[in-house]
């Protein structure tokens, strides 16, 4: 039997990552090389474009099964799940719209606090979620992790490019 509740709760992330992605058209590459993202300075780490989509995919798919088993392990939308998943929603939408921040609005000072705020959130959300179920930590500790890496990244394009106008 198909678990549609499983399935939406995993596609539900990905909808709004991909939605902020569209806001990242024509910032992060062009055919000759003149897009924002490749104009600006970056630390050396800096991951290659790639790694973001497949990354991001496995992330949202996997805090959305998180959510999921705090859904089920709380027979659904009761009291017990609503705090849980209005912290998830709640932080999803943060989640979703650091992309236009940064990508589309050049505002890589506001996208740090921005993510500052993402990375409280969704540390609240993973606790609530941790104390339904404490396999949900599976999939969200790589999310944290990841985002401690994001927001180094974005604090460290910030320090390379605060100086120059075409990013404030």
């Amino acid at each position: 039997m198909i678990n549609w509740n499983a399935i939406g709760a995993m596609i539900l992330p990905n909808i709004g990552g991909w939605a902020g992605a569209i806001t990242m058209t024509g910032e992060v590459r062009s055919a000759n090389g003149t897009s924002w993202y490749e104009s600006i300075n970056k630390p050396s780490w800096n991951p290659p474009n790639w790694v973001f989509g497949p990354a991001w995919t496995a992330l949202y798919t996997g805090m959305g099964y998180a959510s999921y088993m705090v859904y089920d392990d709380c027979g659904g939308f009761t009291d017990d799940a609503l705090i849980p998943l209005a912290l998830f929603g709640g932080h999803l939408l943060i989640n979703w719209t650091w992309t236009p921040v940064f990508f589309k609005f050049h505002q890589i000072g506001l996208a740090l606090i921005h993510m500052f705020v993402l990375d409280a959130a969704a540390t609240a959300c993973t606790l609530s979620f941790f104390r339904i179920n404490k396999k949900t930590l599976y999939f969200m500790a790589p999310y944290l992790c990841w985002l401690t890496f994001a927001t180094c990244l974005n604090y460290s394009i910030w320090q390379l490019n605060k100086d120059d106008s075409k990013n404030k």
